[in-house]
């Protein structure tokens, strides 16, 4: 078949462009399913306890992706500034995962342990307090508003079935791991874990 009939053809060269994306995108991804790097948690990666598991949520729910990416790319401007570039280990139990590609605010990917549980509850509730020209907008409500016990427990029960190491005794204890926590309480605590077992290495 010509070059020309296959132009002039929209159903033949519609069938021909799905072929070959098809194709492409089968050898970018199966060698990345089997591969251990890309779907085995790296060494000190663990699934999140309970009150992380709902600050991430949190995270989710509130927008934070929007402004805030989680993926350090291997270049010097990024590493220098950021920290280690991110590796899919680190990702294994993060669903979705939070990569992002807009940097409205910094990345987070390691911003574990850089500031105290005070600063960023002052910085969740007012911003502008601690830094004087950001847009970021206030989270008063996160204050007011309790972790769901329930909720969290019958969460690690769904990530186990879908293959998260939780134990028994985490999924038992995790109502009483949230109880009488904020949701900013829990925020901070997913916000604080960001990047630590990577930094650690």
């Amino acid at each position: 078949m010509s070059h020309e009939k296959i132009e002039k053809n929209i159903t033949v060269m519609s069938v021909l462009i799905v072929a070959v994306i098809s194709i492409g995108g089968l050898i970018e991804i199966l060698p990345l399913m089997a591969s251990s790097a890309a779907t085995e948690p790296m060494e000190g990666i663990e699934p999140y306890p309970a009150l992380q598991l709902a600050g991430r949520d949190i995270y989710v729910r509130e927008g934070c992706y929007g402004c805030h990416s989680q993926q350090i790319r291997p270049f010097r401007s990024e590493t220098e500034r950021y920290g280690p570039y991110s590796v899919a280990g680190e990702f294994v139990y993060d669903r979705p995962f939070q990569f992002g590609s807009k940097r409205t605010g910094p990345d987070l990917a390691r911003v574990g342990g850089r500031y105290s549980d005070d600063w960023h509850r002052i910085h969740l509730l007012k911003p502008q307090d601690l830094v004087p020209d950001s847009n970021m907008p206030a989270y008063p409500w996160l204050a007011e508003a309790e972790v769901d016990g329930d909720l969290i427990t019958r969460k690690l029960r769904a990530l186990k079935m879908l293959g998260d190491p939780y134990t028994d005794e985490q999924i038992a204890g995790a109502a009483a791991a949230v109880a009488g926590q904020s949701e900013l309480d829990a925020l901070v605590a997913y916000l604080q874990n960001l990047g630590t077992a990577r930094s650690a290495r």
